[in-house]
């Protein structure tokens, strides 16, 4: 059934007098698909757009997916050596050497290094094997009307009503349960702003063209504020003893402060001051694997919010551009997925923001853990073990 043209006639000239309207979650599907449908026409959306949206509906698989992300509880080593695999680190070499010429045009255009864009396609679909198989509109439609989250995907549904009525993508594209599309999973906002044309053939294919897919993932990564030839992560090995409470992504500090710390390369040779400044991130704590983050590592997390994932994505692309495996060291016991929602409860008791009780090692949490270490007379370093939770 589509849309009748009274009720939309009727919707659209309450529009302006109701602009928050088409942003309210919940209530009646129909209804609001409906105020979807009118803020979609008044930016220019035509009747194949309208007539996609109607035709969406609510899929309980992805509210299934949305509230069961478990992979986040590995640990950085679990989580990097499951998706680190030989078979990424061979097929990225060879995709690095087939398309060199196109990550070469990548590089010089948006100065974004091959092994980065490299590792989020590995990562992201295995070099396009793996797209998704949701109804990428009826995805975006479920997450916007569902009330957990939908500041995030709400904006996405009017740049992808917007590809399907010019007829970039159609209707029923489909691709990740949380709404991206293609080889690298661009989300419709960036594939509206940020598609390139890399083959020149006059349409943006993010599916099933590898150029348009490694120059459009350039010009997406540079929008986050890329800083051109510069590093992103280095692994570096840590003394036994230094100021901990320095430590941390956010605290960047010149190389040759981290060097009179005791900070050395991993053969243990000094490290050689680039001039930049970078934070010294410890994914498992002090006694586990140890990393220099440089600016450009910020970029990950703004691809991905979990660190987890962004670390390892960087990882990957260290490797792909010739770095060994890092040294997973010997990190002190973390907790479980039950001690850490036990941990965040108690934290949530003393006044910290942990976001939700879910048992993820998020920013919020490594946060108040740093806090209460700094106020436990422990070394700060963001790791979660038994013995902060018997303290707290």
């Amino acid at each position: 059934m589509r849309l009748r043209s009274q009720a939309l006639a009727a919707l659209f000239l309450c529009a302006t007098a109701l602009p928050a309207m088409a942003q309210e979650c919940g209530g009646d599907f129909e209804a609001w698909k409906q105020s979807v449908a009118v803020e979609a026409k008044a930016a220019g959306v035509g009747p194949v757009g309208l007539d996609a949206l109607e035709d969406a509906t609510i899929d309980d698989k992805v509210l299934a997916r949305d509230r069961a992300q478990g992979v986040f509880t590995q640990t950085f080593i679990e989580f990097s050596s499951r998706m680190i695999s030989a078979y990424r680190l061979k097929q990225g070499a060879a995709n690095l050497k087939k398309y060199a010429d196109v990550f070469a045009r990548a590089d010089q255009q948006f100065g974004v290094q091959a092994p980065i864009i490299a590792a989020f396609w590995a990562l992201e679909t295995d070099f396009g094997a793996v797209q998704g198989d949701f109804h990428t509109l009826s995805a975006l439609v479920t997450l916007s009307h569902d009330c957990r989250r939908p500041q995030l995907f709400r904006p996405q549904l009017i740049p992808l009503l917007e590809l399907i009525d010019r007829g970039v993508v159609p209707a029923a594209v489909t691709g990740a349960w949380a709404g991206e599309i293609g080889q690298t999973q661009i989300l419709p906002s960036d594939y509206v702003a940020r598609g390139v044309d890399g083959d020149g053939d006059g349409k943006v294919d993010l599916r099933g063209s590898v150029p348009d897919v490694i120059m459009t993932t350039a010009n997406k990564v540079l929008s986050r504020g890329w800083k051109r030839d510069e590093p992103w992560i280095q692994e570096v090995r840590v003394p036994e003893d230094m100021p901990w409470d320095q430590t941390g992504r956010t605290n960047k500090l010149p190389l040759s402060q981290w060097a009179q710390w005791g900070v050395t390369n991993p053969d243990g040779t000094p490290l050689i001051d680039n001039g930049l400044k970078a934070g010294l991130a410890l994914p498992m704590g002090r006694k586990g694997p140890a990393f220099l983050a440089y600016d450009n590592f910020d970029v990950y997390l703004e691809w991905n919010q979990s660190f987890t994932y962004a670390l390892t994505a960087a990882n990957l692309a260290a490797r792909l551009a010739g770095a060994k495996q890092f040294d997973p060291r010997t990190p002190e016991t973390g907790l479980n997925n039950e001690q850490m929602k036990a941990l965040q409860t108690k934290l949530e008791a003393r006044g910290y923001d942990v976001g939700t009780v879910d048992g993820i090692l998020g920013t919020n949490t490594r946060e108040a853990i740093r806090k209460e270490q700094m106020r436990l007379g422990l070394p700060v370093d963001g790791w979660p073990t038994p013995e902060l939770l018997s303290r707290l």
